[in-house]
């Protein structure tokens, strides 16, 4: 005879069942199984990572302190809105400008003293290898001995250095560097807060995104003192003239031709001394791009 217990005995043994096995899909879910078979997260894992804060995409990051360059002064464009163009002045630059096409004298120099322009940092951060800033030098030397030094292999970082373009006393332009290549111009450096941090080693630099001009030095400036007797009406011409195409063809504003003593963050450079940027504002109004 039947037990009347039985039924309550066998549904009491059936909720146990189901009880263990939730207990068991539970466990599984809150701690995952050997493997995680199927792939599936954990609820723990999953809770965790509701928890994390949403990670920002790495271009939105704040760049690492490394990459940020040392306080330094603004720069105060000397250049203005000049658009009064001395007709005279616009023809003879014009002439000449025309003559350069074919008088420019070319180098190849040596690849240890210039490099190609980055395209990320030392960080991974995307950066712009446009040209966008023009610094101006002088040599200190005559020209044919910094056409010398760029000709000559430097192994050592220290020692290389090279301008995109030189211009003798003569106003004679040598082209040095293409100006999609990267000059070393300029050790470490920072325009209006910017610069490219390629080694984080070494700090930063302009270099990336500028283009280097020289002009050659008088013969009384060669030397430490902190001014010469200036440069010749010749080289202002072809100054312009180069500068006139740079501004054209990059979209660089007069506001950003600056100088080598401004950009220098270790404060040991003078250059270019003695020079007078009325000489330079007048030929580039009469070339045009001042407004």
């Amino acid at each position: 005879m039947t037990s009347p217990l039985r039924p309550l005995i066998l549904a009491v043994v059936g909720v146990g069942v189901v009880s263990l096995g939730g207990l068991t899909w539970l466990s599984r879910d809150l701690f995952g199984t050997p493997g995680n078979a199927g792939g599936r997260a954990s609820l723990l894992e999953l809770l965790e990572e509701v928890r994390q804060p949403p990670q920002a995409p790495a271009d939105e990051l704040p760049p690492p302190p490394a990459a940020l360059p040392p306080p330094h002064a603004a720069w105060k464009a000397p250049l203005g809105d000049d658009c009064r163009a001395d007709p005279v002045l616009a023809t003879r630059l014009s002439a000449r400008a025309e003559r350069l096409r074919y008088d420019t004298r070319r180098l190849r120099i040596d690849p240890s003293n210039y490099g190609e322009r980055f395209r990320r940092d030392a960080f991974g951060r995307p950066v712009d290898p446009t040209p966008q800033v023009v610094v101006l030098h002088e040599t200190v030397y005559g020209i044919d001995s910094a056409v010398n030094t760029f000709m000559t292999p430097h192994p050592r970082d220290e020692d290389q250095v090279s301008y995109h373009t030189l211009i003798g006393l003569d106003g004679q332009v040598v082209e040095a560097l293409d100006p999609s290549k990267r000059a070393f111009g300029s050790g470490n450096s920072a325009f209006d807060g910017r610069w490219v941090v390629t080694n984080p080693e070494v700090g930063g630099s302009i270099n990336n995104f500028a283009l280097h001009l020289s002009l050659e030095t008088p013969i009384d400036g060669e030397d430490d003192a902190p001014a010469h007797s200036g440069y010749t009406s010749a080289q202002y011409d072809a100054m312009a003239i180069v500068l006139a195409r740079w501004m054209r063809r990059y979209g660089i504003p007069a506001g950003h031709i600056t100088t080598h003593r401004h950009v220098d963050l270790g404060g040991e450079r003078m250059d270019p001394r003695s020079f007078d940027w009325a000489e330079l504002e007048v030929r580039l109004a009469a070339l045009g791009v001042l407004c």
